[in-house]
């Protein structure tokens, strides 16, 4: 645990989580109520991340992705269920142990730069600014050795402007690692630029994960990004419904990179159904469509060789 964060974690379930995992997530729920209707963006979410991953969160619009970055990131707090990122438990976290957190715990890159950047700083003194604040004494180091991580130690000296899109979106991932924290959030990091400039991006977040350790969690709409991590979990409904895992690690991928030219997705990841806690699934919806299943209708299911079949409810039981 980062020596400079308030343990948050009481203790009261001490042996409740892994201690590999960086963040655990167990019926994680979040309701968010106005005078008239209550929206429930996160409806028993389960998760477990483990530390030095470097993995993504997809979803639609409306899925709950962005409500698990924020409260992950101490932005927003859980209603229910349990989250627990570093040892901290965030259902109890006091107002001046939070700010600790953010400070030291978690690190953000934003797709818009606007939130990560000052413009009439140049690209050095930006990265400097968070350790600055935090009273460290080996600013002008760390932060030369940051922009080198990402490949910017030509350009350190130049303000933003100077800087394209992609140069700046890097710019913002040398900030968020400013203070050692143990975790990187990347809300959309590459949803503003080309994907020649997203590479790039992503070679800086694989180069920070390998030589730092850092866990970084990408969350963004766009199932493409499963071709940059080796794992992918996906959010609907508010609840993890299925899991992207790589079949063969990305550096040996990279060795194999002219083998594996126009390669698809499907031939280097394999697609996982998640089953919670409570032993519920989500059926992919073109499964459901290829066996005539309607949302909200009665199946049946049987054991039968170690393999559950499911049925339509019919009149002649026929097997879907």
């Amino acid at each position: 645990m980062n020596d400079n964060n308030t343990n948050l974690y009481t203790g009261e379930d001490e042996n409740y989580y892994d201690p590999k995992n960086v963040i655990t997530c167990e019926n994680l729920v979040k309701i968010y109520k106005t005078k008239d209707t209550e929206v429930v963006a996160l409806q028993g979410l389960d998760l477990e991340i483990k530390y030095g991953e470097m993995m993504a969160i997809i979803g639609n619009s409306g899925s709950g992705k962005s409500t698990l970055l924020n409260m992950i990131g101490g932005l927003d707090r859980p209603s229910a269920g349990k989250l627990i990122v570093d040892g901290n438990n965030l259902l109890r976290v006091k107002k001046t142990a939070l700010t600790d957190y953010k400070r030291n715990t978690v690190g953000f890159v934003w797709q818009n730069n606007a939130r990560n950047l000052i413009p009439y700083l140049s690209a050095k003194q930006n990265v400097e600014l968070p350790m600055i604040l935090a009273n460290r004494t080996d600013f002008k180091k760390r932060s030369a050795e940051l922009l080198k991580i990402v490949g910017l130690e030509e350009r350190m000296r130049n303000k933003l402007n100077q800087l394209s899109g992609g140069e700046q979106q890097r710019v913002a991932i040398a900030i968020a690692m400013a203070n050692e924290p143990k975790i990187i959030l990347a809300d959309e990091p590459t949803g503003a630029v080309d994907s020649e400039t997203g590479k790039h991006i992503f070679n800086a977040f694989r180069k920070l994960n390998s030589e730092t350790g850092v866990t970084i969690i990408i969350v963004t709409h766009d199932r493409g990004v499963a071709k940059n991590v080796d794992r992918v979990v996906a959010i609907s409904d508010g609840r993890t419904s299925s899991e992207y895992i790589r079949k063969i690690s990305y550096k040996k991928e990279l060795e194999e990179l002219d083998r594996m030219s126009g390669v698809e997705e499907s031939e280097t990841h394999e697609e996982l159904v998640v089953v919670d806690r409570h032993g519920r699934l989500k059926l992919p919806e073109e499964y459901l469509g290829a066996a005539g299943i309607s949302k909200n209708s009665r199946i049946k299911m049987d054991l039968e060789d170690e393999k559950i079949v499911i049925y339509r409810q019919e009149d002649d039981n026929e097997e879907s």
